[in-house]
């Protein structure tokens, strides 16, 4: 009976150090962090209302200022007039009604408009919307004079200050009472548009007009900036809800104020949101008591996860499969076995164009079926990864023979070559891969992964949509491509190592000669003949390709015209696209050879036909224009289908190899 009341008490000491260590710390710190929280909200509103109050006082200010300027400019498309002028000192008071009265407060909205002559005197009235007495004047004369009289000094002494590309003629405007209205007076002389007929400075005849502040301006406001209850007041109002802005003439005399009721975003969704989330940290205080007493029971379920985080660590989010770090710790373990091995680096041609034209969505669709394609392909046992955002690696278990291998390869290729059907649309891609061999070509995962990338380097570089194994040679090529570049420029100008050769284009129909496809050759004099599949890559990364593309056009050209009737087929680097003047370039050669432009078809490929750059466009148009024949080249890779031929104006297309049975491919420029 002790030992249990021992227990007991044990477990109530355990349970109370729980409260007062944990619970109740982590308790009190929730609880000052939601009082934080709901204090730094409640801040916010005050400021969200403050902001708003100020930017709502800081458009009334600016519509007002704004209407200065406005009823100036309406003035000026009336007053800036030689019929005006001509009209006014007729004193056709039916012109001026039309004109400068009824026709100003109809479209512009002005409550009065006089037109004074040079001595002052009214010779036009308009008022309470209709024509009135002359002397009518005299209930704006206390105010408006004074403005008349400085505007008259601004053109007599030439003062054109204010004049710019939008303003015509000086002014003078200001705020002012008018029969117990607050109003904006705006002064505007009547000149001639055309500068024929003669005025003196200072003597012309000018143009009142009076805009009442509380009138059609209020509801302008109300309805186009949503003002709550706006009004003109001649005092502040005195009510909490609401916020007055003083008027002021120039001389800083307050006229009035507009009252408004301001929103209050801030506190509208204080009242909304504090008892939520009042409700809020109460539940969150529960919850937080409750999670501490199940603190132990969680100990289980954090083992599990771990589980989860370490597969989430290894593998890939996207395809599930194995990430580059799980890669790399499997293949550092078979290698140690001994025993071959075959590594296999991967990567997607055309991908960046899927991203690019159909969205990342769609890429990542496409990275998943190919995953989905990879594992189906490859033997039990063998690990594909996914290392980065369009490579893969295959990790072939076990000593295959270089058949199995060849074979494995040749699949993924060809599985690739397979349409992805993304968003009901075919999309042609296509795989390049790089084959290294352990032990032949390294025992350590370093060096195997960089020479499968060598490899990989070598199969994108000669076409791509092939595989390619590694050998040493493609290590020194790659130690060659500086010496290359260097051998090259010379080549260019010794003009002997470079040779084309032509390879007749026969008409399926009648099996005839058509024409002749022009194909480059190097010979070059170290080390012998060289793939144009390793140097024209060098030589659009170097800026030689237009070089080497003028100097195959001028051969080609120059060869056919010996020809009788039969054209020939040049390549065109997207390179040489981009450069404006390739029209040009082409112009040339064809007078400099005598070749009709109609013998003469120019291969792009489908990518730089449907480039949209400027100077892309406009070259293929200009060569199209004075009747040169454009092909596309590799037809069928990319996104091409037959109802795409309507959008490319081309005139023959040459079936990309992905596209249909595979054909030994020749080397070609």
């Amino acid at each position: 009976m002790a030992g249990f009341e021992n227990a007991q008490q044990k477990q109530t000491f355990k349970y109370s150090g729980f409260l007062l260590t944990r619970a109740l710390p982590i308790l009190v710190l929730a609880g000052c962090i939601g009082l934080g929280v709901l204090g730094l909200l409640i801040w916010a509103g005050q400021e969200a209302d403050r902001v708003s109050y100020d930017r709502q006082a800081s458009l009334v200010q600016l519509v007002v200022s704004q209407l200065h300027f406005n009823v100036a400019h309406n003035q000026e498309s009336v007053t800036v007039w030689d019929d005006a002028v001509e009209q006014v000192r007729a004193r056709d008071s039916e012109w001026m009604d039309n004109n400068l009265g009824t026709w100003m407060h109809e479209y512009f909205g002005l409550d009065q408009a006089y037109v004074l002559d040079p001595q002052n005197q009214a010779v036009y009235a308009f008022a309470d919307g209709r024509p009135t007495a002359l002397d009518a004047f005299s209930v704006v004369e206390d105010e408006a004079l004074p403005l008349v009289l400085a505007l008259r000094d601004k053109l007599r002494i030439g003062d054109d200050s204010q004049v710019s590309d939008t303003v015509l003629t000086p002014g003078v405007s200001d705020l002012a009472v008018i029969q117990g209205h607050p109003a904006l007076v705006s002064v505007k002389p009547i000149v001639s548009d055309t500068g024929e007929i003669q005025q003196t400075a200072g003597e012309e005849s000018v143009h009142v007009a009076v805009r009442f502040l509380d009138g059609s301006l209020i509801e302008e406001l109300k309805t186009d900036y949503l003002f709550e209850d706006l009004h003109f007041s001649w005092s502040p109002s005195d009510e909490p809800h609401y916020s007055s802005l003083p008027f002021s003439a120039a001389d800083g005399s307050v006229l009035g104020y507009m009252v408004w009721h301001p929103h209050h975003p801030g506190e509208t969704m204080l009242s909304k949101l504090i008892p939520v989330l009042s409700a809020f940290i109460v539940l969150a205080l529960c919850a937080i008591a409750f999670s501490l007493f199940l603190y132990h029971n969680r100990s289980k379920e954090l083992e599990a996860s771990e589980e989860q985080i370490r597969y989430m660590a290894l593998h890939d989010p996207l395809t599930e499969l194995p990430n580059r770090n799980y890669f790399n710790e499997y293949v550092d373990v078979e290698l140690a076995k001994g025993g071959g091995n075959a590594l296999l680096f991967l990567d997607l041609d055309r991908f960046k164009q899927v991203n690019d034209t159909l969205g990342h969505p769609s890429g990542d669709a496409l990275i998943r079926e190919f995953g989905q394609r990879l594992k189906a392909i490859v033997r039990q046992g063998d690990v594909v990864a996914r290392v980065g955002g369009d490579e893969f690696t295959v990790m072939l278990r076990g000593k295959a023979s270089m058949g199995e291998v060849e074979g494995i390869c040749q699949r993924i290729v060809d599985s690739a070559r397979r349409p992805f059907v993304l968003d009901g649309q075919e999309v042609f891609v296509g795989v390049s891969v790089g084959v290294a061999l352990a032990p032949r070509d390294g025992n350590d995962r370093v060096s195997l992964l960089r020479r499968a990338d060598v490899a990989l380097y070598f199969s994108k570089n000669s076409g791509r949509s092939r595989y390619t194994f590694f050998s040493e040679d493609m290590d020194q090529l790659l130690g060659r491509r500086k010496e290359l570049e260097g051998d090259m420029r010379v080549a260019l100008k010794a003009g002997n190592e470079f040779q084309v050769h032509y390879q007749p284009i026969i008409s399926a129909l009648d099996h005839q000669v058509k024409g002749y496809e022009a194909l480059l050759r190097w010979e070059h004099p170290k080390f012998g003949l060289i793939s144009p599949e390793l140097f024209i890559p060098i030589a659009e990364e170097t800026g030689l390709i237009e070089a080497v593309g003028e100097f195959v056009l001028q051969e080609a050209c120059n060869a056919a015209t010996k020809w009788s009737g039969k054209s020939v087929a040049v390549n065109v680097s997207g390179v040489e696209l981009r450069d404006e003047r390739y029209a040009d370039k082409v112009k040339n050669v064809l007078l400099s050879t005598g070749l009709s432009p109609l013998a003469l078809e120019l291969e792009v490929t489908e990518t730089a036909a449907t480039d949209e750059a400027s100077a892309v466009v406009a070259d293929l148009d200009a060569l199209r224009e004075i009747g040169v024949q454009i092909a596309i080249d590799d037809f069928g890779t990319g996104f091409s289908s037959l109802g795409r031929l309507r959008t490319l104006n081309v005139d023959r297309i040459k079936i990309d190899r992905s596209s249909r049975p595979r054909v030994r491919r020749e080397n070609r420029r």
